[in-house]
């Protein structure tokens, strides 16, 4: 009994401590511990404990920065496309590497979870089929270690990317593409070091 008993102590301080890597880079209530591009035309705004992005009548794009840098991080986000043709995605460590969300500007279809970098447009594609819930909200978690990312889309791994052109620290990002008019919710922005 007592080593039952252990047995769930140790796994119930596991979970304790897993559960405690990710924290809240988003706190649902302002845009604090971000750098809000300016103007704002209203892109970028918290209401009902979520991040609201959204097209401005000029339909110019820009990208919601931390203030902090990373090196090797997980950072999980919970989104719902909410109207017209979602463009979006996470920046890792600055403007070159990003997992895209939604629609891809170029190739006009839809590479949610995939990699995009400038000269090489998405050099691996994500197997997304049957787990991207379409219209309701999904789980994105990127885990980045050294020049390495992993994406998991709501639970189920789908693709893993080595990039030569990523650099060792910078922001993370969360974009608003130019030329679309949409609109994506975020309800969580989590993020750990590890």
């Amino acid at each position: 009994m007592k080593k039952v008993i252990l047995c769930f102590l140790i796994l119930g301080f596991s979970l304790v401590v897993s559960g405690q890597k990710l924290k809240k880079i988003f706190n649902g209530k302002n845009l604090s511990g971000w750098v809000v591009p300016q103007p704002n035309n209203d892109n970028w705004s918290v209401k009902d404990k979520m991040l609201l992005v959204k097209s401005s009548d000029d339909l110019k794009g820009s990208i919601l920065w931390t203030e902090k840098s990373y090196k090797d991080f997980i950072v999980e986000v919970e989104y719902k496309d909410v109207s017209g043709v979602v463009d979006s995605g996470v920046f890792l460590r600055g403007e070159n590497d990003q997992i895209q969300i939604g629609i891809s500007g170029s190739l006009k279809r839809d590479l949610t979870a995939s990699p995009y970098i400038p000269g090489l447009r998405y050099p691996s594609e994500a197997k997304t089929e049957g787990i991207l819930n379409v219209g309701d909200w999904n789980t994105m978690k990127i885990k980045v270690v050294d020049k390495t990312y992993t994406v998991w889309l709501n639970g189920q791994e789908v693709m893993t990317y080595t990039s030569e052109k990523i650099p060792t620290s910078g922001p993370v990002g969360i974009q608003l593409h130019p030329g679309n008019n949409m609109s994506i919710q975020y309800r969580k922005i989590l993020l750990a070091e590890i």
